[in-house]
């Protein structure tokens, strides 16, 4: 590594120290000096791309994104409505795009479970799948359908769900061109253990409710997740990362954290700028390595300096619970 190497990466990890200077967009526009290139234009032409929770903020950002590279793009959310306005505007922000509208709430897993049958009928092939589908909770507890707790329906059981329905996709196409999974994070779950001691644990049952903590935990699940489907699927041409957008001024920031929005509202990143590095993934299939773990278009740690991971038998007793709560076991 040359001098310039050597200070790239002391100004990137002090950058990461700070929290507030690398998570704003002050780092993304520092390290956009060193970082990798650009997907090459038309790097996902011929390509089909599912992102979920695409209505708005970082979900529309990133299918913009995919559009602009040329990929086929399937837009998801919950709201007819909202899908077909978020449909139009992708249409008229790139003429001539492929863009489908898909209608399905992640959190509900028979929901998901519909859909996912439905659109493995239509498409045979899939090379990208974002799973952006998002939710925050006030200090109730709220549940789904199934009598699952909210945030992890969303952000962890639905999109495991939607990852096994569609895996001969998956595969279809990473036999062919590769493709890639990738988990919308947040640099909160440094905040959150995984606390998976048992079912009432994970189902946040135990103690009073926090909607933000929550919300943390089953962002830090996310990670965790995402690292076990790494592993299983790394002889299928398909690579599963996670990654964080750092703070980006999306709608949901300031309709669930409106005190933080606006006391960093001068700092925030734009959704493009926070869906960035899910787009780059996506698009280039760089090389990763262990956590699989992503933020400005480079691997980070999957806990601060100083703290363990989370336990195996920790590990072992959350996979176990999404397992048995989809009825999806991960690929052996």
């Amino acid at each position: 590594m040359g001098e310039a190497g050597r200070v790239a990466r002391a100004v990137d990890g002090a950058l990461d120290r700070s929290v507030v200077l690398g998570y704003t967009r002050i780092g993304s526009a520092v390290r956009s000096r060193w970082w990798p290139a650009d997907p090459p234009p038309m790097a996902l032409a011929g390509k089909r791309v599912l992102v979920t929770g695409a209505t708005s903020g970082l979900g529309a950002a990133a299918v913009h994104g995919m559009l602009d590279l040329g990929a086929q793009v399937f837009l998801l959310g919950r709201d007819p409505v909202k899908v077909d306005r978020a449909v139009g505007e992708a249409i008229a922000a790139s003429p001539g795009a492929k863009v489908v509208g898909e209608i399905c709430d992640v959190g509900d897993l028979d929901d998901v479970r519909r859909w996912a049958a439905d659109f493995a009928g239509r498409v045979p092939a899939l090379h990208g799948l974002l799973h952006n589908a998002g939710t925050m909770t006030g200090d109730e507890r709220t549940t789904t359908a199934q009598g699952h707790e909210l945030t992890l329906a969303v952000h962890v059981l639905g999109p495991h769900l939607i990852t096994g329905l569609l895996l001969d996709q998956l595969r279809a196409a990473g036999r062919e061109e590769g493709a890639s999974v990738v988990w919308m994070s947040s640099g909160g779950m440094y905040s959150a253990r995984l606390h998976a001691d048992d079912a009432d644990d994970i189902e946040y049952r135990n103690g009073s409710y926090d909607g933000v903590q929550a919300y943390a935990r089953t962002k830090r699940m996310q990670v965790v997740i995402a690292q076990e489907w790494a592993s299983a699927l790394t002889q299928d041409g398909i690579r599963v990362e996670s990654m964080h957008p750092g703070w980006a001024g999306t709608p949901g920031v300031r309709q669930n954290l409106p005190k933080f929005e606006r006391l960093t509202r001068p700092l925030l990143r734009s959704a493009e700028d926070g869906a960035d590095t899910a787009v780059w993934l996506i698009a280039t299939r760089p090389e990763s390595g262990p956590g699989h773990f992503w933020h400005d278009r480079a691997l980070r740690p999957v806990t601060w300096s100083g703290r363990g991971g989370p336990e195996a038998q920790a590990v072992e007793r959350f996979l176990d619970y999404v397992v048995t709560a989809t009825g999806m076991p991960l690929p052996s």
